[in-house]
């Protein structure tokens, strides 16, 4: 009887190892060559599939090389920004694909394309899989699909409302004023400066988005986001390499710290929650800011759960609650301080159309701390703005899945195949935008972003369709505002210390700063 127990237990221990043995296989090897197959055949070309790392290792290597030195003051930033898709592109054309570990990545290659992903008619495209390793930043609503992101959408997309717009213009202009006079310190009698704007603008931007969403300030923040940056930057080098299953849990010293961080964060948006709770029951905080909706979202019987099931009340949870401001402390900040950055760098580098800006501003605005109707009629400024948007975007990629077999571009894609969407290689595209694609005309945009290209299409720096940036006005408004304020104040130009060296953590930064001569005007 014994024996018979025992041979019953090896034959079921043999069957489930030879199952899992025979699902990993499929997944890491049967499948991806599959694709790989059915891609060729299509005419979509890329190195070989090669079993675990895929192109990995040849992309971080290429990366690093790219990363190793600053480039000359112009613009043609692909190379070193997206270094390997770009030399893929250049080996296999447009359509081509590279491989993130056994996930094929096809480069999406024509600006009407694009606009079929995201705006996702028929369902057929989801977010890629977040790696375990990113899960740790717990991105919110940045990382929901269907259901959940219709609910979490739903609620948050009433705080970006133009009214409610408006009624930020007031801490918007409190935390520009407060810059300047910053930086009139700096100066001091001398009249000029050497200044790295990088750090101040992402203080301003830091204070702007603490004050509009949590009724803060950047100091009361200061230690999330020191730490919250600390974060991304741990995640993002583990996240550029293979995933190996488990890993993440073995007790090295950046694991403990990651875990260490995420620990904390939660504890002080905890207590940042828990003090907000307080003060709106006292009656001495609003409940109009972000965080005010997300937690009246948690006592109201407004916004229901499912589709499927009306009367279950949908609720956020306090774990909800911190990620969301987890992505407000990290998109509000870096996005808008990565645009005035190199918004400030490129005008100091064009003189005349830092010229053509102060003269506008000063013509509407005069020396007055600009508001909301004043930027509105900023023309000029505008155009800056979205040229430097085009040429540097915050965002330099989108990524999609197909969810189904899909027909895209003449294309047959099955299920699970990532859609890569090269923001930056669209927006610096000759036959989009012309022989001048990679130089700084502000001019190209003076009849408005739609017929700034040949293709209306060409220019999505905050995404597009249903999963638009929802911050994508609040971050221009901001901009505007500050930038105005910048240049009725100081006159700028680059210092000799600069190195041009765009690359990327997130968002698209200055590697090594962006120092510039400032001077009291």
């Amino acid at each position: 009887m014994e024996s018979l127990i025992t041979n019953i237990l090896l034959l079921i221990s043999s069957a489930l190892l030879l199952f899992y043995a025979t699902k990993i296989t499929v997944s890491i090897w049967w499948r991806p060559r599959c694709i790989e197959r059915q891609l060729n055949q299509q005419g979509i070309k890329g190195n070989p599939c090669r079993l675990f790392f895929g192109d990995m290792k040849e992309e971080l290597k290429v990366l690093m090389e790219a990363w190793s030195r600053p480039i000359g003051l112009n613009h043609q930033i692909v190379p070193r920004v997206l270094p390997y898709v770009h030399q893929t592109v250049e080996k296999h054309g447009m359509k081509s694909v590279v491989w993130f570990g056994t996930s094929p990545r096809v480069v999406v290659w024509e600006a009407e394309l694009v606009k079929e992903v995201l705006s996702n008619k028929f369902g057929y495209f989801r977010l890629p899989p977040v790696n375990p390793l990113l899960k740790i930043l717990a991105m919110g609503i940045t990382s929901l699909d269907g259901e959940s992101w219709v609910r979490r959408r739903r609620l948050i997309i009433p705080a970006f409302h133009m009214e409610k717009l408006k009624g930020m213009v007031p801490a918007f202009q409190t935390s520009c004023v407060e810059l300047i006079k910053r930086w009139e310190g700096m100066i001091g009698g001398e009249g000029s400066c050497e200044l790295d704007v990088w750090p101040e603008l992402q203080y301003l931007t830091g204070d702007v988005i603490s004050r509009t969403a949590y009724g803060s300030n950047y100091e009361e923040g200061k230690d999330i986001f020191q730490l919250l940056k600390e974060q991304v930057s741990l995640v993002l080098e583990a996240a550029r390499t293979a995933y190996i299953p488990g890993f993440r849990f073995l007790p090295t010293r950046k694991n403990r710290r990651r875990v260490r961080i995420n620990k904390e964060i939660k504890s002080m948006f905890t207590d940042l929650i828990r003090k907000k709770e307080r003060a709106i029951a006292a009656g001495e905080s609003s409940n109009d800011d972000l965080l005010g909706l997300l937690l009246q979202s948690t006592y109201s019987d407004d916004l229901r759960g499912s589709m499927n099931n009306p009367t279950r009340t949908y609720k956020l949870t306090m774990e909800d609650i911190i990620e969301e401001c987890k992505v407000f402390y990290i998109a509000g900040q870096e996005t808008t301080a990565s645009l005035l950055t190199w918004t400030m760098v490129l005008l100091a580098m064009y003189p005349d159309w830092q010229e053509r800006a102060r003269e506008e501003v000063l013509q509407i605005c005069g020396k007055k701390v600009p508001d909301f109707d004043s930027v509105s009629h900023l023309k000029i400024v505008t155009m800056i703005l979205h040229e430097v948007l085009r040429l540097y975007p915050p965002v330099v990629a989108l990524f999609r899945r197909t969810y189904k077999e899909i027909e895209l571009g003449g294309v047959s894609f099955p299920a699970g195949v990532d859609l890569l969407l090269p923001i930056i290689m669209f927006h610096h595209d000759l036959e989009l935008w012309g022989e001048d694609a990679e130089e700084f005309n502000p001019e190209r945009f003076s009849q408005g972003v739609s017929k700034a290209s040949k293709d209306p299409n060409a220019f999505f720096p905050f995404g597009w369709g249903p999963r638009i940036c929802l911050g994508h006005n609040f971050a221009m408004i901001e901009a505007k505002m500050a930038l105005s304020m910048i240049l009725q104040n100081f006159s700028f130009q680059l210092s000799p210390s600069y190195a041009h060296a765009p690359y990327t953590v997130i968002t698209l930064q200055p590697q090594h700063g962006a120092q510039v001569i400032l001077t009291k005007l």
